[in-house]
């Protein structure tokens, strides 16, 4: 496997994994640069890498669709000099920031790895030096013809590498913070890296481009025993909402309350649509499979099938951006764009 001279752009956005200890008792942002003096074997590297970081550095908390665009127009005005990108990330919203990137760069055909830390760099037992130095090996492999090994949008976290729109945080506490419950990894990490190749995206033949807007007046609305409906039905009818995510029981069950269903219905008239997304992490939405499911199916919910709630949020803000609604909406957001969902 080749490992020449490659060009790799680290930007940093924040998160745990660029924090140091003060003595006010909190962490703080430190800069980059002194990156280096924490995990020396950078300068050793074998690659070329440059840094760069947002101007700000944020909680991921605080990240939002204006910063996943700043992500995707640094990699577009950067594309052609590098030959991967590494985004130091919060663990807390990597799986959005790499769910909605993995839409938002199309025709991609090279890696864009996003890794974080549970703890600070700076702290001994810290797991930021193993993540972010295997991050730059898979970011600068290469298969047997030459091509990048992963040409997709991946997030590397304790000895794991995800597609990016299939993941979800499931620890604070654990270095092992993510997991992908429908779809296999697409890398190990021990004393070498095992690659599932049958599992990894074929990089694009297409001209890279990026996606410029989101719209992200998507509502969610949790189902659980109990659920009111006014508090629930205000937030169906919210004049505002482009669309709304149902998180549903089991394999895409509700309560089958005359007033949920009604209100669901009237919006979906409307063209507004209502996608069913499974509480469940792991398996899938088959509306038709109970009786609890069947009457949300016949008002017209579109099923999510297997994709975790990050991706299914972030590709309904992708296509409502695109003007798509109604049946347009429905027969685009059922379709597999880029490997979040099983065929």
């Amino acid at each position: 496997m080749s490992t020449n001279r490659r060009r790799i752009l680290i930007l940093y956005t924040g998160g745990t994994i660029g924090m140091i200890l003060k003595s006010d008792g909190a962490y703080h942002p430190f800069s980059f640069e002194n990156l280096q003096s924490f995990i020396p074997e950078l300068r050793e590297f074998p690659a070329q890498l440059e840094a760069d970081s947002f101007d700000e550095v944020l909680d991921s908390s605080n990240m939002t669709p204006a910063h996943w665009l700043r992500i995707a127009k640094r990699i577009e005005a950067d594309y052609l000099n590098y030959d991967a990108f590494l985004i130091l990330h919060g663990s807390d919203t990597m799986a959005y920031t790499s769910a909605a990137l993995s839409f938002m760069l199309q025709n991609l055909a090279k890696p864009v790895i996003l890794t974080g830390s549970q703890l600070p760099v700076g702290i001994p037992r810290s797991d930021a030096r193993e993540n972010i130095l295997t991050s730059l090996e898979i970011a600068m492999a290469t298969n047997v013809e030459g091509g990048p090994m992963v040409p997709e949008v991946a997030v590397y976290f304790e000895y794991n590498l995800y597609r990016g729109n299939r993941l979800q945080k499931v620890s604070s506490q654990d270095f092992e913070a993510f997991r992908s419950p429908n779809y296999p990894l697409l890398a190990e990490a021990g004393v070498q890296i095992k690659y599932n190749r049958n599992s990894i995206m074929p990089a694009s033949i297409g001209r890279f481009q990026i996606l410029e807007e989101l719209d992200p007046r998507v509502a969610i609305l949790h189902c659980f025993p109990g659920m009111q409906a006014e508090l629930a039905v205000p937030l169906i009818q919210n004049p505002n909402n482009q669309a709304i995510i149902l998180r549903t029981f089991g394999s895409g069950n509700a309560p089958g309350h005359p007033w949920l269903l009604e209100a669901l219905a009237d919006v979906i008239q409307k063209g507004i649509p209502v996608i069913n997304v499974s509480q469940c992490s792991a398996g899938e939405v088959e509306m038709s499979k109970y009786e609890a499911g069947r009457k949300f199916q016949e008002i017209g919910l579109i099923s999510a099938g297997d994709m975790v709630l990050e991706a299914a949020l972030t590709k309904a803000m992708v296509l409502l951006a695109q003007g798509l609604h109604g049946k347009d909406f429905e027969q685009a957001y059922l379709e597999n764009i880029c490997g979040e969902l099983s065929d």
